[in-house]
């Protein structure tokens, strides 16, 4: 099994796709390699290419208050993107691009070993939930696969787009901690 550092290295020497030619820098995961919760996002945004890591930009701010918000931080979380590398145009990544990026985002499961595991927004949803995924419809609801939590939330940057979001997604994050402290899983963060 490789290590986190040998991993980042892949990620940052990565020719799989396109979005490799393009990047400033790739964005490997981050936090804390013992949390029972994981946050996947869908692609580093402008800033994450510019600074190498996942939410620097406004989204940041606003994971960072819904974080908060629980009382928790992100030392206590593992943060990654399904796509390591910012689509041009901050445009959605796409399925190539996603398959590409797939196995690294699998690695990195494997090394957190995480309870619960957070979509954030409806393409890291649709990519590891189910590709039928309905963020408006379903945030928040959970499902049980393979000894893991899985629930999806609105993604900051819509947050940024429309705050009435805001609300919603803090009573989701309220839902993650409860679900963190009723599976007895908290500890470990």
């Amino acid at each position: 099994m490789y290590s986190y550092e040998e991993l980042k290295h892949f990620v940052e020497h990565c020719s799989r796709c396109p979005l490799s030619a393009t990047r400033n820098k790739s964005v490997m995961g981050r936090g804390n390699f013992h949390s029972s919760v994981m946050f996947i996002a869908e692609a580093p945004g402008y800033q994450e290419d510019r600074d190498g890591i996942p939410f620097t930009g406004p989204s940041g701010k606003i994971f960072d208050e819904l974080l908060a918000s629980v009382g928790m931080g992100r030392d206590e979380i593992y943060l990654t993107n399904v796509v390591k590398c910012h689509p041009p145009r901050n445009r959605d990544p796409e399925p190539d691009e996603q398959e590409a990026c797939i196995p690294y985002l699998k690695y990195e499961t494997l090394l957190i070993r995480p309870k619960v595991i957070v979509c954030l927004g409806r393409i890291a949803a649709q990519r590891i939930i189910r590709p039928d995924f309905r963020i408006t419809r379903e945030h928040g609801q959970f499902l049980y696969r393979k000894n893991t939590w899985l629930t999806a939330v609105y993604h900051p940057s819509a947050i940024l787009r429309d705050d009435t979001k805001m609300a919603e997604t803090k009573e989701d994050f309220k839902a993650i901690r409860e679900k963190l402290c009723t599976e007895r899983i908290f500890e470990r963060i």
